[in-house]
């Protein structure tokens, strides 16, 4: 059995590497920084990153399953890919381009919304023991870090403010077709979402629903990691974009930040896949079963009906961007032609022979 610290404070999961120099984006200095060789650090690793691989290293010697994992080269592309990036920008059409990078700084910023969970009794819920496990440090460490990599903390920026300026936001959304509305969310109606997530009658509704928000989030991260590559490589194109580089290097920093919010959701979710649930009416049921279930239905929206959502946002946003461009047919011809999707009449999407 491994001999590596399993039992962390969050205070020591919130620590950080000293840096020389701070990480200044924007205007505004961000979290991590540049050790004395000029490497980026990311922030909250000092031993967040040692905390993970002693928790996957012991889940591995209790279990002797594999990591939950997805196939990145199996993940669909970024749409636009970056052929047809660059095909817009040089065409004198950046705005969608902008809107798909301030689309990402949204999610970012909502991403701190995970310290908000309600976490369930974990060691009642499981026949197994549950410390010295990632899972039992969530709510003392995790999903604060992960939280304040996403949306900053203090006066310290983060991964929304290193993406986009927040008074683009509401147009932005609203060119999406999703309405700017004022006032807080009908509680009940929230509830009633919430609830029709539930898989099982007898299983802790609370981590039901937790399961299901982490599985969704990894997820996300996986798409986002198809992202990071596509924004990298579209803006480091300087013949396009002007800052030398800049803001590739920038989104190459918000990539490294999100290696261990992969890693340790992974992590949790596998220690739960492995352990056998107890279900509120006495019966034991299988972790990988409940997991199993759960994560065939995130891949399954996520490949499916919420992808082909971002699709036809960002079409939208192409089309909304091209109003009024006398080239605008050749100009939509070509973004498809160089694609490898390319929209049907009917909505629909099919595979380009390109």
């Amino acid at each position: 059995m491994t001999t590596l610290q399993t039992e962390w404070t969050e205070q020591e999961l919130l620590a950080s590497h000293p840096v020389e120099e701070p990480l200044i984006a924007g205007g505004v200095r961000c979290h991590g920084g540049f050790d004395h060789d000029g490497a980026y650090v990311s922030p909250r690793t000092l031993n967040r990153w040692p905390a993970i691989d002693a928790w996957k290293q012991r889940r591995a010697e209790q279990f002797g399953t594999p990591l939950l994992d997805v196939d990145l080269a199996s993940w669909p592309g970024t749409y636009p890919n970056a052929a047809q990036a660059r095909h817009l920008i040089a065409s004198s059409v950046p705005e969608p381009i902008i809107s798909t990078l301030t689309r990402i700084g949204t999610v970012e910023g909502f991403g701190a919304m995970i310290r908000y969970s309600v976490l369930p009794d974990f060691q009642s819920c499981f026949e197994e023991d549950t410390r010295g496990t990632a899972m039992a440090h969530l709510a003392g460490g995790l999903f604060e870090a992960h939280a304040r990599d996403e949306a900053g903390w203090g006066e310290e920026g983060g991964h929304k403010q290193m993406w986009y300026a927040a008074r683009q936001t509401a147009v932005m959304l609203e060119r999406m077709g999703i309405p700017v509305q004022g006032g807080a969310p009908d509680p009940e109606a929230m509830r009633r979402q919430l609830m029709s997530r539930l898989l099982f009658d007898d299983i802790d509704p609370n981590l039901q629903l937790l399961i299901d928000r982490m599985a969704n989030l990894l997820l996300i991260e996986v798409s986002a990691y198809h992202t990071f590559a596509w924004a990298e490589e579209v803006l480091s194109d300087t013949a396009l974009v002007a800052g030398e580089g800049e803001a590739a290097r920038l989104v190459s920093y918000v990539r490294a930040d999100e290696s261990p919010h992969v890693e340790y959701l992974k992590t949790v979710l596998s220690e739960m896949r492995d352990r056998t649930f107890k279900a509120e009416s006495g019966r034991h049921v299988a972790g990988s079963e409940v997991v199993g279930r759960c994560w065939e239905r995130s891949m399954g929206e996520s490949l499916g009906v919420r992808r082909e959502q971002n699709l036809a946002v960002t079409l939208r946003e192409v089309e909304h961007a091209l109003a009024g461009n006398p080239r605008a047919g050749d100009i939509l011809e070509h973004f498809h032609a160089l694609g490898t999707i390319r929209p049907r009449p009917d909505g629909s999407w099919v595979k380009s022979a390109a």
